[in-house]
């Protein structure tokens, strides 16, 4: 796969049951939820893959394919950019980030075979 672009999206929600009906209704997309969780379900049958999530967002957020997240948070910094320090999940690393003219994106670097 290549990196350098955007690898993984979400769209915020309000309601995790209503967004997944109405994702679902509109795009064919087809829902992967891990036991118990509330606020977060993946989307099974999308790419670049996705997924819908519970929070104070209202734009779907991006995160860019990248292969080395410390190179990359140095590069975001050089450039005039900030980022947060990167947080590791099962799916990899990742980090929030800013351009320098406010915008938000998110990088990831993602785990081994994920």
């Amino acid at each position: 796969m290549s990196t350098n672009c955007l690898g993984y999206f979400t769209v915020p929600v309000a309601d995790l049951a209503r967004g997944q009906a109405f994702y679902g209704g509109l795009f064919g997309w087809q829902f992967e939820a891990a036991p118990g969780e509330q606020r977060y379900a993946h989307i099974g049958n999308t790419t670049p893959p996705g997924g819908v999530s519970v929070g104070a967002a209202r734009v779907p957020q991006v995160w860019f394919r990248i292969d080395d997240i410390r190179t990359a948070l140095a590069r975001v910094r050089a450039l005039g950019g900030t980022a947060e320090e990167p947080q590791e999940s099962p799916s990899g690393w990742s980090s929030a980030c800013h351009d320098d003219q406010g915008t938000q994106f998110n990088l990831w670097q993602p785990a081994p075979g994920y």
